[in-house]
């Protein structure tokens, strides 16, 4: 992929040294993500943040990782705030702002509608979610911590067997996880979710057609047996037509340290996209697990600030002068205390 311009809309876009790529800038992040240094090298670019579905992480992270460049941002959150609510078509408010902006996140209920969008813009835009189509960001976050939580065991993402659970027909996330899963090789994935819920039959195949080796199953504790990854997802409860309707699946696979003891292996990877729905009727992850050092799922969202990091630097094309508009940092650094044993 040249990434310079370019528009970030799908998992479908990236071959696997595109992946490596990101991963690899990911890593020269850290430093600026840790406030150990500062850069400036996006001084006086402007991010265009526009959130039209309840968004608490990624639209922060974005954000967030914008300013660690040193640019700045600006956010239109809910339709009730756009001039969508007066009738505006996705089009017209891309010529817009895109007049406003150096380069514009997206977040929309509507399957489609951010590369709709980005027909329109003068600048790239990079796909928040669309509905229960993609989510390509957070599956590179999501690998970018496999891979890390992996290697710390002496393991890599070729060979690796991952079990995706719960609402896998809405859960945007698995879709673009499970098209990226496809690039590496020997990869096993275990499907486990209600029938009704399953991931869609299309991105099965596909994965199967790349050589991914792929279990359906409607039972959990069982099939949890040999992974190396366990990946939660929470019911899509504004996928559904109704409240009641999400309520019916709510809750039927639950992990906890029990569970986790008895059936998973001792150095099994504990992984969500968050939020993680902590209410009685849910809790598909268990507060007792938080205590477990195999719970990475505050380490993903870490991650995903330096993946998010890497993709700005390499669209607006200053991967390579990152250090060079650094300097140190000044104030009181929290993150450098030292841990109370």
């Amino acid at each position: 992929m040249n990434f310079t311009g370019a528009h970030i809309l799908s998992i479908n876009q990236f071959q696997r040294e595109d992946v490596d790529r990101v991963f690899a800038v990911a890593d020269q992040m850290e430093p600026y993500a840790l406030r150990k240094r500062v850069t400036r090298v996006l001084e006086g670019a402007i991010l265009g943040n526009m959130f039209f579905e309840a968004s608490t992480r990624t639209r922060v992270s974005f954000g967030s990782a914008f300013n660690l460049l040193g640019g700045e941002v600006r956010e239109t959150a809910g339709f009730e705030n756009s001039a969508l609510v007066k009738g505006e078509s996705l089009q017209d408010t891309a010529r817009v702002l895109s007049g406003f902006s150096d380069v514009i996140c997206m977040r929309h209920p509507e399957a489609g509608s951010v590369a709709d969008f980005a027909t329109a813009s003068r600048v790239p835009v990079i796909n928040g979610g669309d509905g229960a189509n993609e989510h390509p960001t957070q599956a590179l976050l999501d690998l970018y911590t496999i891979r890390k939580e992996l290697a710390d065991k002496g393991r890599s993402v070729d060979g690796m067997s991952i079990a995706m659970i719960g609402d896998l027909r809405h859960g945007r996330t698995v879709h673009s996880l499970g098209k990226l899963l496809s690039l590496y090789d020997e990869v096993h994935v275990v499907l486990i979710s209600p029938a009704e819920l399953a991931l869609p039959e299309s991105i099965i195949e596909s994965m199967r057609s790349a050589g991914v080796e792929v279990t359906v199953s409607h039972e959990m504790t069982q099939s949890l047996a040999d992974v190396d990854i366990v990946y939660s997802t929470r019911i899509q409860e504004e996928r559904f037509s109704t409240k009641q309707e999400a309520d019916l699946y709510r809750g039927k696979f639950r992990l906890n340290q029990a569970i986790y003891t008895e059936y998973c292996q001792p150095n099994t990877v504990i992984m969500h996209p968050l939020p993680r729905d902590s209410r009685a009727d849910a809790n598909e992850l268990d507060i007792d697990l938080d205590d477990n050092p195999n719970l990475a799922i505050f380490r993903q969202t870490d991650n995903g600030l330096l993946v998010r990091m890497a993709l700005f630097a390499l669209v607006l094309d200053v991967a390579d002068k990152v250090d060079e508009f650094s300097h140190e940092v000044h104030w009181y650094n929290s993150r450098q205390r030292p841990i109370k044993s």
